[in-house]
């Protein structure tokens, strides 16, 4: 139990923190939602606010192309971890000079995460969700941490890597067939709502990165609550007048 309760808080600081608040902006969070967020993604420990967000905003820009940091034209391996043992393609770190981040950098939550990010994940990635099952319910140390932590961490990553290739090789394009990325619903499981991903990169503005109504995403459904508790505002949508002619004009007639 307490390892699902951190994998769910894990996740919930890449979807709903650097990847549908601070990369896209699709809604707005007051100070206390943005600290719990920026401590939920130094639980997940896949590089600090700043960093994510400017490689994700790079991925959307230039999906596909060289320019992207985990281009699914390289294939599985590459989309899915091995981008992270090679260096950046020039094309990442020269087009990316040309994206505006100051909205990150103005931002003091990101700040002071990417200030202390380090010590943070030592903490939040590590320490906490050892000693709390250990400490509260009298796990063992070493089940705490091979199960919270480590066990925890890999499927987190996996999960979330799952998105950048999976998710841009199998499933249907009914919103866009002409981009790589598709609707994969192992990867919505897994990844907690981020796996209509033709959806999203179809209209990326949009807080729910998905169609509403009765689908799995729990994401979504956190931000609606924190909307609930006057945490959210702001939140973004796509018309759905504009969904279904983007469906007719370039769907590949799947739903």
């Amino acid at each position: 139990m307490g390892s699902y309760l951190c994998f769910l808080m894990t996740a919930l600081g890449v979807t709903a923190g650097a990847h549908r608040l601070w990369s896209h902006r699709s809604y707005k969070a007051k100070l206390p939602l943005r600290m719990f967020l920026a401590a939920a993604n130094s639980m997940a420990f896949q590089n600090d606010i700043f960093e994510w967000c400017r490689d994700h905003r790079v991925h959307h820009k230039y999906s596909e192309t060289d320019a992207d940091p985990h281009n699914a034209r390289r294939g599985f391996f590459f989309s899915h971890i091995g981008w992270l043992f090679v260096r950046k393609h020039r094309d990442v770190i020269e087009k990316g000079r040309k994206l505006d981040f100051t909205d990150l950098l103005d931002d003091p939550v990101v700040w002071f995460q990417r200030k202390y990010y380090k010590s943070s994940v030592v903490l939040m990635c590590f320490v906490i969700p050892t000693l709390v099952p250990w400490y509260i319910w009298g796990e063992s140390l070493w089940n705490s941490y091979f199960l919270a932590s480590i066990l925890r961490y890999t499927i987190s990553l996996n999960v979330t890597w799952l998105v950048n290739s999976a998710a841009h090789m199998y499933g249907n394009r009914p919103y866009d067939k002409y981009i790589s990325p598709r609707q994969n619903a192992f990867v919505t499981l897994g990844a907690i709502g981020e796996g209509f991903h033709n959806y999203h990169h179809t209209f990326p503005f949009d807080y729910s990165a998905s169609e509403l109504g009765l689908k799995f995403n729990p994401t979504t459904w956190f931000i609606d609550f924190m909307f609930w508790l006057g945490l959210v505002t702001d939140r973004k949508q796509a018309p759905k007048e504009m969904i279904l002619a983007r469906k007719e004009r370039t769907g590949d007639g799947s739903a």
